[in-house]
């Protein structure tokens, strides 16, 4: 194994770890020998993504948990020091961005539910394992926010605004919890996970053929270099930073 790359006795936490993005790096963290909680709404889904740990000859702590309710958020924490003791790598995931005809037609209980999963969870999981993690160890926070907080477009406005403020308190941890503590943002582009399954794919492909260098949507695979790299010592002067993994969007 890659010196560079060696989770063995690290523990990672990983919201929205059952599918998508977060499967990808649950996988690769244990595949490099860190221990995992699996974190989604869906106890069941998080129990099968455990098994695939399991099968790599780590352990697994699957958790049921909605991040955007405050007050689920410490049990979960508590369930993961319980376990393991520590919490090494955490990585705020979890994500939503459901469809609305118009902005005119954004529901409170939908612009809240955006904002409670995209930056409320967030803001509060990071308090909590940030404050532990700089008692103790240190460790690495990464945030997963999109190109939409960049770029924000009428069609997800609740979400570009919600991950604008996960872009924010990323660099306010940092400050916050630094030196021993690093938080870092991986700001996506557009990736072809579940969420994908609703989208226009003709008219998507003919936007990335203009609007993408590398003319595609990304794969779930192709974030975890990065989230690798900033969970790691090898970014030991990384902090508060926002690194694009987007295709290369303007």
């Amino acid at each position: 194994m890659d010196e560079l790359f060696d989770f063995t006795g690290k523990v990672a936490l990983v919201t929205g770890g059952s599918r998508g993005l977060g499967r990808s790096m649950v996988l690769a963290f244990a595949a490099r020998g860190a221990d995992v909680v699996i974190t989604s709404r869906k106890a069941h889904n998080c129990e099968a993504v455990a098994e695939e740990v399991r099968a790599l000859g780590r352990e697994a702590l699957p958790y049921g948990c909605h991040v955007g309710h405050w007050d689920e958020l410490e049990g979960l924490v508590e369930a993961a020091y319980g376990r393991f003791g520590k919490v090494d790598v955490l990585v705020n995931n979890a994500g939503m961005s459901p469809l609305y005809p118009s902005l005119g037609a954004v529901s409170e209980e939908l612009f809240d539910k955006v904002i409670g999963v995209n930056l409320k969870g967030p803001f509060r999981l990071s308090a909590l394992v940030g404050e532990r993690m700089a008692a103790g160890d240190g460790g690495s926070i990464i945030n997963i926010s999109s190109t939409g907080s960049l770029s924000p477009s009428p069609e997800s406005q609740p979400y570009g605004a919600a991950k604008a403020g996960l872009n924010a308190i990323t660099r306010a941890f940092a400050w916050a919890y630094g030196p021993k503590v690093r938080v870092n943002c991986i700001v996506a582009g557009p990736f072809l996970t579940d969420i994908s399954k609703a989208w226009d794919m003709e008219a998507f492909t003919e936007r990335a053929e203009t609007s993408m260098a590398l003319r595609r949507g990304g794969q779930p695979d192709e974030v975890v270099g990065a989230a690798l790299y900033l969970a790691s010592d090898s970014a030991s002067f990384t902090t508060g930073t926002l690194m694009r993994v987007d295709g290369g969007q303007p």
